[in-house]
Formats: structure tokens, C-alpha cells, sequence
């Protein structure tokens, strides 16, 4: 008994010295939790969904969950072949091009009406604070912070991992003008050694003059936040981008609720949506959506054309590395909403809605 009380409490102190290190950031205290707790959407300590949202679908157990991921039969969730790519120089594109370039998983960099955008960048090539775990997969880390020109508005819709990455924020800090992100977010990049007067912090349903024609408002999602065993001092969030000749949803991690459908009546129709599509299971259903349900907000949101993010890059979930994107394609029947899907590194032409995609994933293993 003493020696199990031993080593349990070397492995505590072991894990609570791990947790320390600045690449988990900071709980919000001071001024900014007190403003955390004036939220509607913040109760008991911790930030709420609109609807009740269990970690896990009914009948699941962490137990079944962490057995199926460590002992079932992965079937190709990750890939053996180089995910392919191409080299876009994000430092000369042409000024007056409005584009968006993806760097895999739901890391992208924007470029609109003159001003540039990056979203969610993951450059490390781990989604994990064990370097050695979550690795990207092989071809996907052909851009890095150094590739990037100056960012006028750096938008982070949450605080994991595989949304923010401690490195890539660091290198990038020289270049970024302004940081948007959730309420309590903004605890980690003031931590990390950022102006606060860059920060710029919001509830849901809040409105960010830009100027020069540009607007975003924060708007809701169905997920939660954490960067350690403390879950929801922080809150997610989905952000709608209203540019002097385009709308453009970005969907941050969610699963299916009805404020998609909201969010369309409020906004009307979309150009684009980009919206979550993979590291789904239907053991955590309430917090990503399924291939069928991306199609359904994409139809909620009125939007003209659907963006599939959140695959190609890390093995989050037990489905097959490619099975995101070869759903989606198989799911959206004609007369479907035309998918964006673009190699990693290649412009997507947000003013050209004929623009086509090849099926990338198809012959590869």
C-alpha cells in the first residue's frame, strides 16, 4: 500500500511539474474573470453550451472510448503515402487576389479585399504537448511561420491544441497585428507576451468593427475548451467575417445544434462556409459532426459553397485518414452545395465560385 501510495504521488507531482511549462497557458484571473462571469453563457464556473452537450454520446463510457483508441484495429487513419501539396508564395500574391490557402487540419491563411487573415495555424508538426504524439502526417508541414507575410488579424476559435499551437503563435508574434478570439483566450496570449492592447476578446454574439468595410461578429458553436485537465474557462466560438464584397463563415470545432440554422436567418446567405469535417465518432457526436450533419448546417447557413476542414493532417479520431473527405463527396448528391476541396498549399479563388477541385485523396494510401 505504501508503495502504490509512493508512486501515485511521484507520478502527481510528475504530471502537475509537466502542466507548468508555458505551452499550456494560463487560467483568466483578475479583471478578465471577473468579465468571464458577467457572461450569460457562463454558470458554475465554467462556460456552457446552448444546449446541453455531454462529453459523450449516451451508453459510452471513457473507459470503451480509450480502449477502442488504444486497442482497436486502426484501418488506415493515417496515411502511408505523402499527402500532397503545393508551395504558394503567401509573401507576393497579388494584392487585389482574394484567396484562401490551406495548410491542413483547420489551419488557413486568408487574404481579402487587401487585408490578410490567418486562422487557427498548426506549423509545428504536433497536435500535442508530447511532441512525439498527434504527429502530422508525412507532406503536410511544407509551410512555416517564417513563409508567412505580416497578419493584419490573427482568429483563434479555441484553445486546443490542434487549433493552438504554442509554437507556431511564438514565431509568428512579430507578425500579428491583432488577435481575435474567445472570451478567456486571450489569458494565454497575454501569458505568452502579447500587447494586451492587441487582444482583442469576445463573448458569442458580439460585433468587431474592422473598418474599411470589414466586420466580424462572434457567433456560437457546440464544443468545449481546455488546454489542461480544467475544462471551459475559456469559450469556443465560430466567427462570421462580412467583407466589403464577401460573407464568409468560419465554423470552429462544433457539432450539430441549431445555431446553425440560426445564424443563417440572422446573416443570410454565406459565400462560403467553412465548417468542421472529421476526427468525428459517433461516441462524441454532440461535439463534432458527422459528415451528413456538415452538409445540414451548410444548408442551415444558406451557404453558397462548403469548405471541409479539420482532416488531412492529424489522426484525432478512429475513422480512415481519407474517409472525411470521400464521405462528404459521396454524401453531397447532385443538385449538392459545390465542396471546396483544395491540396494543401493551393489558392482557392473566393471571387471565382466555377473554380473546380480534383479528388486529391482518391489512389492514395
Amino acid at each position: 500500500m505504501l508503495t502504490t501510495l509512493v508512486i501515485i504521488s511521484v507520478l502527481f507531482v510528475a504530471v502537475y511539474a509537466f502542466i507548468q511549462q508555458p505551452e499550456f497557458g494560463r487560467a483568466p484571473s483578475g479583471a478578465r474573470l471577473e468579465l468571464i462571469k458577467k457572461s450569460p453563457h457562463y454558470k458554475d464556473g465554467s462556460f456552457q453550451n446552448l444546449s446541453v452537450t455531454p462529453d459523450l454520446t449516451e451508453g459510452v463510457s471513457y473507459f470503451s472510448v480509450m480502449k477502442d483508441f488504444i486497442f482497436s484495429e486502426k484501418l488506415r487513419n493515417k496515411p502511408t503515402d505523402t499527402i500532397p501539396s503545393v508551395k504558394t508564395d503567401l509573401k507576393h500574391l497579388d494584392p487585389q487576389q482574394d484567396v484562401i490557402i490551406w495548410f491542413g487540419h483547420s489551419s488557413y491563411f486568408m487574404q481579402i479585399d487587401g487585408k490578410k487573415f490567418l486562422v487557427d495555424p498548426v506549423l509545428s508538426g504536433a497536435a500535442s504537448p508530447v511532441a512525439f504524439t498527434t504527429r502530422s502526417f508525412i507532406g503536410t508541414d511544407v509551410y512555416t511561420p517564417d513563409d508567412f507575410p505580416e497578419i493584419d488579424y490573427l482568429l483563434i476559435s479555441h484553445d486546443h491544441w490542434d487549433h493552438l499551437d504554442y509554437k507556431t503563435i511564438l514565431a509568428l508574434k512579430p507578425k500579428v497585428g491583432k488577435v481575435i478570439t474567445g472570451l478567456g483566450t486571450g489569458e494565454h496570449f497575454e501569458y505568452w507576451g502579447f500587447d494586451k492592447n492587441t487582444i482583442i476578446e469576445k463573448d458569442w454574439n458580439e460585433q468587431i468593427e474592422l473598418g474599411e468595410g470589414f466586420t466580424i461578429y462572434t457567433a456560437p458553436a457546440r464544443h468545449f475548451s481546455g488546454r489542461t485537465f480544467a475544462r471551459n474557462r475559456a469559450i469556443w466560438t465560430s466567427f462570421v467575417l462580412i467583407a466589403r464584397h464577401y460573407k464568409l463563415y468560419i465554423g470552429g470545432d462544433s457539432g450539430y445544434d441549431t445555431h446553425f440554422a440560426e445564424i443563417g436567418k440572422k446573416f443570410g446567405t454565406f459565400d462560403l462556409a467553412i465548417l468542421e469535417n472529421g476526427q468525428y465518432d459517433k461516441s462524441w457526436k454532440y461535439i463534432h459532426m458527422l459528415p451528413d450533419e456538415v452538409l445540414k448546417a451548410a444548408k442551415d447557413l444558406n451557404a453558397k459553397r462548403l469548405f471541409p476542414v479539420h482532416s488531412s493532417k492529424f489522426a484525432l479520431g478512429n475513422h480512415s485518414w481519407d474517409e472525411p473527405l470521400r464521405k462528404i463527396t459521396e454524401l453531397n448528391q447532385s443538385p449538392g452545395i459545390p465542396l471546396v476541396t483544395p491540396v494543401i498549399g493551393q489558392p482557392v479563388l473566393l471571387k471565382d465560385s466555377t473554380q473546380t477541385f480534383k479528388k486529391w485523396w482518391e489512389g492514395l494510401n
